[in-house]
């Protein structure tokens, strides 16, 4: 191999004369990231901290916002010295294949059924029931395994967040009847 021969799998990001779809799709790509970095920023600093806490709730979201703000800025620097990256080849895509409304639809309605059954079940129940409704839509050969790691899933992060560290999740009005309101540590 000589030196001057790409690898298949190399990325060719040599300047590109002009303002091309794909050098506009990524200064627009750029744009937004920015943008969620300068949006997470503003929310970071509406954030409350208790005061005399040397590290509070802000620290991950200021993180966050850098990142987001570097990457957004680096990419825009890039997109306008004309450096696009070549466009991706598709490895085992169908262009003619047709979209699956029936899986996009009950993925939908899996989500529309956790906003709505979120304060009624609580989250350890609608975690197992997204968890297993979605392995079940994307073709899980056994969806009552994923049911039942969803509902492990949901109890530990309901005891975890929701009891032990205080945080709020919903327990649901079953729960509540049989443990009655309140905290279970405490």
């Amino acid at each position: 191999m000589s030196g001057d021969t790409l690898l298949p799998d190399a990325v060719d990001t040599t300047p590109r004369p002009g303002w091309s779809p794909d050098r506009i799709g990524n200064v627009i790509f750029a744009a937004v990231v920015t943008g969620l970095g300068v949006f997470a920023l503003v929310g970071a600093f509406a954030i409350r901290t208790p005061t005399g806490q040397a590290v509070g709730p802000q620290v991950f979201p200021f993180f966050v916002s850098a990142i987001l703000i570097g990457a957004g800025v680096f990419l825009l620097i890039a997109a306008f010295r004309g450096k696009v990256a070549a466009p991706e080849e598709g490895e085992d895509i169908d262009p003619n294949a047709s979209t699956d409304w029936w899986t996009i639809l009950k993925l939908v309605a899996l989500v529309v059924g956790v906003i709505l059954l979120l304060e009624v079940l609580g989250w350890w129940l609608v975690a197992a029931l997204l968890f297993g409704g979605a392995a079940w839509t994307l073709g899980a050969k056994r969806p009552w395994v994923a049911l039942l790691v969803g509902l492990g899933l949901g109890i530990a992060t309901q005891l975890l967040f929701g009891e032990a560290l205080g945080l709020f999740l919903p327990r649901g009005m079953a729960f509540d009847w049989w443990y009655g309101p309140g905290p279970l540590f405490g």
